[in-house]
């Protein structure tokens, strides 16, 4: 099997993005912009990506297996988990779309809630011509979407909020968040005023803990903000 040559640049920063790694599981930092799984944009997914790292790391000359158990939205940064085995992977997905993978998300809003801490209860429509979602009363075609946040630090200009998924909507964070008056900093798809300059938004997968699929070890892993985030005071 042939896999693209990396350069010893795009080697490097992959290698330091990896968070955790064994015989089945990979976990990912994720920079904004770039995809988790192949589209029709016809840009290369980080799945292949990883293929070729690990192709060239463990100079492996078959073929490279990375599974795709779920998906980060484009724009957004922060935790991946990948399956290295068939078997991982068949237990991941099942794993996420029960709600055994849990997920704490930080998001840098526009403004403050009016309340610090609380749970959100919406139900939501997802416009599939759009790719947006939208906050509705409740309907036939309506998804009820649940989320835990509390405010947690803060810049000169914006609050930064941490968000726990009590449900897998499409763009939930982004719509439930902009519905309560808080658009996530350059989301311009959901409320925010301008774009970042990476024209991604300041949304960021911050941890993620799971019983392994495989080993039944407890997994918990942070990834870091990224640098082009403005520094927040905790």
């Amino acid at each position: 099997m042939f896999y693209r040559q990396l350069s010893k640049e795009e080697y490097s920063d992959l290698e330091s993005r990896i968070l955790y790694e064994d015989n089945h599981i990979l976990i990912f930092n994720k920079k904004s912009g770039e995809i988790v799984q192949g589209d029709k944009t016809g840009d290369e997914p980080l799945s292949e990506t990883l293929k070729a790292f690990i192709a060239k790391r463990d100079d492996k000359p078959g073929q490279v297996f990375m599974g795709v158990p779920h998906r980060l939205d484009r724009p957004v940064s922060g935790i991946v988990v990948f399956a290295k085995t068939s078997k991982a992977l068949e237990r991941l997905a099942v794993m996420f779309r029960d709600g055994n993978v849990h997920k704490t998300y930080w998001a840098l809003c526009c403004n403050a809630p009016a309340v610090p801490e609380g749970e959100l209860q919406d139900w939501m429509v997802r416009n599939e011509k759009q790719n947006k979602s939208y906050i509705t009363r409740e309907r036939p075609d309506a998804k009820l979407a649940r989320l835990r946040y509390r405010l947690v630090g803060h810049s000169d200009r914006y609050h930064l909020l941490e968000v726990q998924l009590l449900t897998g909507r499409h763009h939930q964070i982004r719509c439930q968040l902009s519905g309560m008056g808080c658009p996530i900093k350059g989301d311009l798809k959901y409320g925010a005023p301008r774009s970042n300059r990476d024209g991604g938004i300041c949304l960021h997968s911050r941890k993620v803990n799971f019983i392994h699929p495989v080993s039944k070890m407890e997994i918990e892993v942070e990834a870091p903000l990224p640098a082009s985030w403005p520094s927040v005071e905790i």
